[in-house]
Formats: structure tokens, C-alpha cells, sequence
């Protein structure tokens, strides 16, 4: 068999204290999965089920590396998540074994064409131009789960060229890790290789060229990049 072009590289993400790669299959995320920031998009967090939209794999930037601005927009947004990485298949996962099918944990940032996501939103239309760009996910190692253990408390923070803009915790998900994989396992197969970006809190705002971004939750690797 031979192929009419040459197939592309296969994606994957880095782990830390390893030269092993996790081989990346699909990025599912969460919307509005913190109140304050549902409510600062104008949303009641208590009325909604939590809902999914996707980015393509080769949206995964490596850590540290520049990132340019993206084409067709003039207002980019930050977002920082907690990234929750599946290890093994997986449908109709009961809430109870949902964290079984962690394989680990990393930081990403959600980088969002607000004003392309704002004309999406009030035309009803897909949110793909918003969300699903190129290099719309920069994502820093990912931790396995036998040595982060599971987040369940632990803070959540990003800073623009070292000034603080987005910080929580991860105990206010208001759907928690094991229920969104449970839940969205009930619409996709969960497969070894699928990211799950868990949602962001409070504090998204504009970034521009030349800024820095930093963000973390404890217990994991810092993401950084530089807008270009």
C-alpha cells in the first residue's frame, strides 16, 4: 500500500522526567466549567449541563514555544486548564471508575478568537472559528497520574508578562474531572490518547503580540509561551 502524499506526524505531548511522548488522538473541552466565568460571559452556571467542543490534535503547541498571532483576528483571549489525559477505551463510564481512566495530568491554555466566538454564539452557528485554530493549544508536560495523583483541590493560575489575570482553584469545577469524563463518555468513546480540557476560571482577557504567558496548577510542570 502506498499513500498519495505523505501522512503527517502523528501529534503527541510531552511527559515529564521522560523521552517517552503520549501519542495525542483528540482534544475534547469543556465550556463554562467555572461559575465566575460562566457568569462573566453572561450565563447562569446553575441552569446548564456541561456541554463539549473539540480542537484538532494538531492544535497542540510544545512547551516554550512562540506562538504567532492568529490570522483573522483582532481580540485573542487566554483560558488556563487543567488538561486531563485518558490512558485507556472507554463508554458509558460509571462516575465511579471514571478516574480509572486517567493515564495523567498537564496545564493548557485554551487561546480563543473571542470576537470570531462572539459572532458563532449570537448567529448560532459552530464555534470551530473561535476555538478550533492552528496552534490554539499550547499544553506543558503531562504528569503521569501515579506521581501527581489526583488534583482535585489544587490552585489554578495564569499571569500575562508576570501581572496575575486568572486564579482559583480546581475544587470549583463545578463538574469535576470524573464526572466530565463519565459524561462525556456517554456521547464518544474515550480512547487512550484523548485530552480532556477541563474549563477555565475567572480573569480571560486579551493578549497581544509580544506578551508572555505563564500558568500553572500546583503539583504540575508551568506552561510558558510568547505571543509573536
Amino acid at each position: 500500500m502506498t499513500y498519495t502524499f505523505a501522512p503527517r506526524a502523528q501529534p503527541v505531548a510531552a511527559v515529564q522526567g521522560s523521552s517517552d511522548l503520549f501519542p495525542v488522538n483528540r482534544i475534547h473541552c469543556v465550556g463554562r466549567n467555572y461559575a465566575a466565568h460562566a457568569r462573566e460571559m453572561g450565563f447562569d452556571p446553575d441552569r446548564e449541563a456541561p456541554f463539549f467542543f473539540q480542537k484538532p490534535s494538531d492544535a497542540l503547541v510544545e512547551n516554550g514555544k512562540d506562538i504567532p498571532y492568529p490570522s483573522n483576528t483582532k481580540d485573542v483571549h487566554h483560558e488556563i486548564e487543567l488538561v486531563v489525559a485518558i490512558g485507556k477505551q472507554g463508554k458509558n463510564i460509571p462516575l465511579d471508575k471514571a478516574l480509572e481512566y486517567v493515564w495523567g495530568y498537564a496545564v493548557g491554555v485554551d487561546l480563543t478568537r473571542r470576537d470570531l466566538q462572539l459572532i458563532a454564539r449570537e448567529r448560532g452557528r459552530p464555534w470551530e472559528p473561535g476555538k478550533a485554530f492552528d496552534r490554539s493549544a499550547p499544553i506543558a508536560p503531562i504528569v503521569p497520574v501515579a506521581e501527581s495523583g489526583h488534583l482535585e483541590g489544587a490552585d489554578i493560575w495564569l499571569k500575562v508578562n508576570g501581572e496575575p489575570r486568572q486564579s482559583s482553584t480546581i475544587g470549583h469545577l463545578i463538574w469535576s474531572v470524573a464526572e466530565v469524563i463519565s459524561i462525556l463518555s456517554e456521547s464518544w468513546d474515550l480512547l487512550p490518547g484523548d485530552l480532556i480540557f477541563t474549563g477555565t476560571p475567572e480573569g480571560v482577557g486579551a493578549i497581544q503580540a509580544g506578551d508572555v504567558v505563564t500558568g500553572g496548577v500546583t503539583g504540575l510542570p508551568e506552561l510558558s509561551f510568547k505571543l509573536t
